[in-house]
């Protein structure tokens, strides 16, 4: 069994802080260097709703030999992302609801 500690991050976005269309999990190493980064995308429900997606999460982070994990309570910001999906250093001009004000706020 490896030494190795692991910390897995959990959050979740979407077009707004109601709905969300993305989960994203981290994993960092105990020096906070990040091993490893995955996505999952849903288009039909609301993420935390999709049995399938929440068992493939769980069994990712279980593959990762992680002893802590934490997750986003809320949908933290839009599921775009900057400077793939649009230029960095502006707002997604896609998602309207999250322009202009701390996302952390709106949960």
């Amino acid at each position: 069994m490896s030494k190795s500690r692991f910390i897995a991050t959990v959050a979740f976005y979407g077009p707004n802080d109601q709905v969300a269309t993305k989960a994203v999990v981290g994993i960092l190493s105990k020096d906070n260097k990040l091993e490893e980064l995955r996505k999952w995308f849903s288009s039909t429900i609301d993420i935390r709703e999709d049995e399938k997606i929440r068992a493939e999460i769980v069994d990712f982070i279980k593959s990762h030999n992680v002893e802590h994990a934490t997750a986003t309570e809320h949908v933290i910001g839009c599921p775009h992302e900057a400077g793939i999906d649009y230029p960095e250093g502006v707002a997604c001009p896609m998602c309207d609801f999250w322009k202009g004000g701390n996302r952390f706020a709106k949960a």
